[in-house]
């Protein structure tokens, strides 16, 4: 269901990870097998967008070179954070993220700015800034991120979301792969229900890129809504 989640819109951490926090799992461990797991459902859902990207190189370019940065950064403060800390930041993290998902759409705003071979060195420079806090932010947590790597691609003038969804899906897959390899490197995954989760990331990204627009968006949305608040609910009650 993540896997399916994250190739559609986003919001597929809001079931990953409380999943693995249900069967026991520490917060920060749940945390990098929940990055593992979705990292491979990027990977199968970016195969089936594959023929979708279709950006300009340089824009490729600088966005992955923000990613690759931004997820490593983003995995470095998640291992230095303390458990104790990290339980008090999730909450607003998830509320953060819940909103964010809401209120995605309104940070496109209209603006036209292309990510075309006519977009200036100014706002390209200004989109992979943004694209590098997106990445720390991945690397940390990434609950939402997948939205608001649509909203960013929106507020740039793209319009084709397919091609949104395969520009996001590779973003994601290098943002979760570095912080993937970090998180491994560091034995912080729970190997035994990672595992699991690898199968059904794969099977969920692969086949929710491909059945996407048979499900009512309004549908997935709300239910995405509806997780993520009930989540920001039950970690605010368990920190504070």
């Amino acid at each position: 269901m993540g896997g399916a989640l994250n190739a559609v819109a986003g919001g597929g951490s809001f079931v990953t990870f409380p999943a693995l926090l249900f069967v026991r799992v520490p917060p920060i461990q749940a945390n990098a097998t929940n990055n593992v797991a979705l990292w491979t459902g990027a990977a199968a859902s970016g195969g089936a967008y594959r023929k979708r990207l279709d950006v300009p190189r340089r824009v490729l370019i600088s966005f992955l070179i923000a990613s690759l940065v931004g997820g490593t950064l983003g995995a470095y403060l998640l291992l230095k954070t303390p458990a104790q800390t990290f339980l008090r930041v999730l909450p607003w993290l998830t509320l953060g993220a819940t909103l964010l998902f809401v209120f995605g759409k309104k940070l496109a705003g209209g603006r036209v700015s292309g990510v075309g071979q006519e977009a200036s060195s100014m706002a390209l420079s200004a989109a992979a800034l943004f694209q590098l806090a997106i990445g720390v932010y991945g690397g940390y947590f990434g609950g939402g991120m997948g939205i608001v790597m649509l909203a960013m691609l929106a507020a740039l003038g793209m319009t084709d979301i397919h091609a949104m969804n395969a520009l996001k899906s590779v973003m994601a897959f290098v943002i979760n792969g570095v912080a993937a390899v970090a998180f491994i490197v560091a034995r912080a995954v729970f190997w035994k229900q990672g595992a699991v989760m690898i199968i059904g990331g794969i099977a969920g990204g692969y086949l929710g890129a491909h059945y996407a627009q048979k499900v009512p968006a309004i549908w997935i949305r709300s239910f995405v809504i509806l997780v993520g608040s009930g989540m920001t609910v039950y970690f605010f009650v368990k920190a504070y």
